[in-house]
């Protein structure tokens, strides 16, 4: 016989689990003592919103599953933003809260986390694909399995399981559960995408995250050299295609080209959309004129196909990366291959000669020092939207952003949690004042870890996407300035880490250089220009 918490350690281990992350409290510690015998190493995140984002970019950097682990009431509460923001990223992200007793449930108890107080598992449900409490013993191994299989088949992404304190220290018989892993069918309808795709004469490539879910790099880049595809991106869908290919016009939406919106006003006749629902975020500049007459709109589930683009709508349902395999042929490929399909004009942004320092320079001095294979996380705000835009992609799965529920300072936490997951890869994080002010207290379990991750940190005293927004609409803005900026290179140093204040380009390149050989995190404050108008004023 072994105990509840015993046995979820024991599969985690066996999962390749190897850190999980969160803020213990008397209704987990059977199971923070569970890991600890395990050597499943904890990491006490700084807020249990944090130990969700950490969650998060583990689960992103791994492709498998992340752990966050928070007490019962607040602590279970506070990871309900993080559940929400893994969710829009389709993690699989398994949210452990505790409750204190369920034999005395009905009693009055502090924290409680039943019905008869704060129920989580009814908060839980919103923001995660199952969420269930586990009310003895013998029902972990089924409740257990049913999480797993909603987190990591089909589309993917966070559960949550409610076990009281009783629970996880029950005895039960052991009992061994293998990840699932759902065989992907390619979908009937790719005869009828090939043919579509062969009869096209302006046809378009469209990428959003999806692709980065499902990994299909090759397979976006092979599709748009075998039919001669120009490609644009959502703005999530940065990343998923590297700046020099042929044919590749930029970002659409939020953090758009000209050349991408210029060619989508060109008769587009096909539009091919890969992982993208076409959000509010994605279609802002987007005309009637700009309608295709036909759209393929592949999904790993239909719930928005067709709903933004009302145009006839070919639904493929599915794994991206299986389905477009299934219409790639090498030979084509080989003919392909050297293919120059779109001129681009390149635009060199020279650095800053004046006082106010540009967070379009800012963003190109990234791109020069940071090395190519660097994954990059931005986070919500205009400081991104100016990566979006400007920072240049040398290798595919390198920039992951999210256009869909956007919490400011996630990025914090998601490229702590993807360093614990492979300490050897380069990772760093692209924020803003307003998300550290409200996140960047994690940066502290990345000093405790000696960490090397640069946090690079726009400010410009205010929240600047909403302030601009409203400037640009309303003539003015309401609550979006703060009287007394905070000095983030300081705030940073509090943390242990070592930390810089740039005003000038050139202190941009020496902390960057700096970042590169230190053992541990560096904040990277750049002090950009109030006024410079970010590339976020489509959507209103």
């Amino acid at each position: 016989m072994k105990t509840v918490a015993s046995l979820l350690v024991q599969h985690l281990k066996s999962f390749q689990v190897t850190h999980a992350f969160g803020i213990p409290g008397k209704a987990v510690v059977p199971l923070l003592l569970a890991m600890e015998k395990s050597d499943l190493e904890f990491v006490l995140s700084r807020h249990e919103s944090g130990a969700g984002f950490m969650a998060g970019g583990y689960s992103r950097q791994n492709h498998s599953l992340g752990v966050a682990i928070g007490t019962s009431g607040p602590g279970g509460t506070n990871l309900l933003t993080a559940a929400g923001q893994a969710k829009a990223f389709h993690l699989p992200v398994l949210f452990i809260t505790g409750h204190p007793s369920v034999k005395e449930s009905g009693r009055a108890m502090g924290q409680d986390s039943s019905i008869f107080g704060t129920d989580l598992v009814k908060m839980f449900e919103p923001v995660t694909l199952f969420s269930a409490r586990v009310e003895r013993g013998d029902q972990f191994q089924m409740y257990f399995q049913h999480a797993l299989e909603h987190a990591l088949t089909g589309r993917k992404g966070p559960v949550h399981l409610s076990i009281p304190a009783d629970v996880l220290m029950q005895e039960i018989e052991p009992f061994t559960l293998s990840l699932p892993n759902l065989q992907q069918h390619v979908s009937p309808y790719m005869n009828e995408v090939k043919f579509l795709l062969e009869q096209a004469k302006k046809p378009l490539l469209f990428l959003g995250k999806g692709v980065h879910i499902s990994r299909a790099y090759e397979e976006v880049k092979n599709l748009s050299l075998q039919y001669n595809l120009p490609v644009i991106t959502t703005p999530g869908g940065k990343g998923t295609i590297c700046s020099d290919h042929p044919g590749y016009l930029g970002p659409f939406g939020l953090g758009g080209t000209q050349a991408a919106s210029d060619y989508m006003n060109g008769d587009v006749d096909l539009l091919i959309v890969i992982g993208t629902k076409l959000t509010d975020m994605t279609l802002p500049g987007f005309t009637k004129a700009m309608y295709p007459k036909q759209v393929i709109q592949f999904d790993i589930e239909s719930t928005f196909v067709g709903k933004s683009i009302p145009v006839p709508t070919l639904s493929v349902i599915g794994d991206a990366k299986v389905n477009i395999q299934a219409i790639l042929d090498p030979a084509l490929l080989e003919i392909a291959a050297a293919t120059i399909f779109v001129e681009k004009e390149i635009i060199n942004v020279l650095p800053s000669t004046d006082e106010k320092l540009s967070a379009v320079t800012a963003v190109n001095l990234m791109t020069k020092h940071l090395p190519a294979e660097t994954i990059l996380f931005g986070d919500d705000g205009s400081h991104t939207f100016y990566a979006i835009q400007h920072f240049d992609i040398q290798q595919p799965g390198t920039f992951f952003s999210d256009d869909i529920f956007g919490t400011m300072g996630h990025a914090i936490g998601y490229a702590i949690g993807a360093k614990f997951a492979n300490p050897q890869q380069d990772i760093a994080c692209l924020t803003g004042d307003g998300c550290m002010m409200m996140h960047g207290a994690e940066i502290s379990a990345a000093v405790c870890h000696d960490l090397q991750i640069p946090f690079i940190v726009f400010n410009n005293g205010r929240l600047d996407m909403v302030d601009k927004g409203m400037r640009y609409n309303l003539g003015r803005s309401v609550g979006t300035v703060y009287e007394a900026p905070a000095n983030l290179s300081l705030f940073g140093e509090s943390l242990g880490a070592a930390a810089f204040r740039c005003f000038t380009a050139q202190q941009i390149e020496e902390a960057l250089v700096f970042a590169k050989t230190y053992n541990g995190p560096t904040v990277i404050e750049i002090m950009v220009d109030p006024e410079e108008i970010p590339p976020t004023l489509k959507r209103g």
